[in-house]
């Protein structure tokens, strides 16, 4: 507990540090350093909170015993002792907390992020479940209270996405959809199915930290910028205008394109926002895959390619399979009730990051 304790002071001193320097005018006016120590502030700040609490039930416990050691009067003593029996199990939770928010949180969880859905193997009904995946996403997006825009659609010939991208604004979105990407598999019987068999389509999800303009730094002179016409729903303006916009950044030879904007300047600014989060992907995933390797980690690596979760409409059951969870409640997570998968993956990455802080 003392151990604990120093942590935690230690911790305190430094919130309450960062908290003098951002009222400081000149680092205020510091775009780059500015938003770095809000961040860290705000991640202090609930630490420290714990911390007051703690202190505040370790001191309820002390005046407990010292109670119920000073008394001769038999009530006093039972009643010290009850409001131990109420204290001690409250410490153990709290310090079971505690641990876990002092486990090093990934810088790039409290950014907003860009989703990414492709369909896979398996034809027509790869693009009817990519589509089925963006319903389940957008609606879990609405009821996380977050926002979303969608950057960029290429629609399916019978139906769902051949691919689709949306850009999700909120708080924690990185740090809660990461645990996305991968391959998704689904098995049911196709639409357009005539003998009843069951088929397995897949469907690719990416899930990207999006990149501020400190993150990434692109010189004007590197971009390639073309204009064409807009094509899909969008508006009056769709196939009009050249508001559709393409960016090539030459050095890495990345390519985005954005055409959901009303503007050839909203596209750009959009198209950018996309760049520059491509970019930030590359060396996101390579620190990603070295902790992974540290950790021997299966919950959050980074491999695009792994195959996470198996959708099964005949057994109505979603399978998770990098944590071996599996749920009968496949209408209800297709509707966007996908958080206590989520919240099952978060817990094993936190406990994979406790035992490897135990170990070192």
């Amino acid at each position: 507990m003392t151990d604990l304790l120093g942590k935690l002071a230690a911790i305190e001193d430094r919130y309450n540090e960062v908290g003098k320097m951002i009222t400081d005018p000149s680092v205020i006016s510091d775009m780059k350093r500015y938003p770095v120590l809000m961040k860290e502030y705000k991640d202090l700040e609930e630490i420290v909170e714990a911390y007051n609490a703690y202190k505040k039930l370790i001191n309820d416990i002390k005046s407990a015993k010292e109670l119920q050691s000073t008394t001769d009067e038999p009530e006093m003593k039972a009643l010290a002792q009850e409001e131990l029996d109420e204290l001690l199990p409250q410490r153990e939770v709290m310090e079971e907390k505690i641990k876990f928010l002092l486990v090093p949180k990934d810088p790039e969880d409290t950014k907003n992020c860009i989703l990414e859905i492709r369909a896979g193997t398996g034809g027509d009904e790869a693009s009817i479940f990519a589509g089925d995946l963006y319903r389940m996403y957008t609606r879990y997006i609405a009821n996380k209270g977050w926002k979303y825009e969608v950057l960029s659609v290429s629609e399916g010939t019978m139906g769902g996405y051949k691919e689709v991208s949306i850009e999700v604004s909120g708080a924690e979105v990185y740090g809660t959809l990461k645990f996305e990407s991968g391959v998704h598999r689904v098995q049911r019987v196709p639409e357009t199915e005539t003998q009843g068999r069951v088929h397995t389509s897949a469907a690719t999800v990416a899930v990207m930290p999006e990149a501020e303009e400190f993150d990434v730094v692109i010189n004007p002179a590197d971009l390639q910028r073309d204009t064409y016409r807009a094509s899909g729903a969008g508006g009056q303006h769709v196939n009009k205008t050249e508001s559709a916009v393409r960016l090539t950044h030459i050095p890495t030879g990345v390519i985005v394109a954005c055409q959901e904007g009303r503007s050839q300047h909203e596209n750009y600014e959009k198209a950018l926002t996309m760049l520059r989060t491509k970019i930030f992907e590359a060396e996101v995933n390579r620190r990603q895959e070295e902790r992974a390797r540290m950790r021997k980690s299966l919950v959050s690596t980074g491999d695009r390619s792994a195959k996470i979760r198996t959708y099964n409409f005949p057994q109505g059951r979603v399978t998770d399979h990098r944590i071996n969870l599996t749920l009968y409640n496949l209408d209800a997570a297709m509707n966007g009730e996908i958080d206590e998968v989520i919240e099952a993956l978060k817990l094993a990455e936190n406990t994979e990051k406790l035992l490897a802080a135990a170990n070192n």
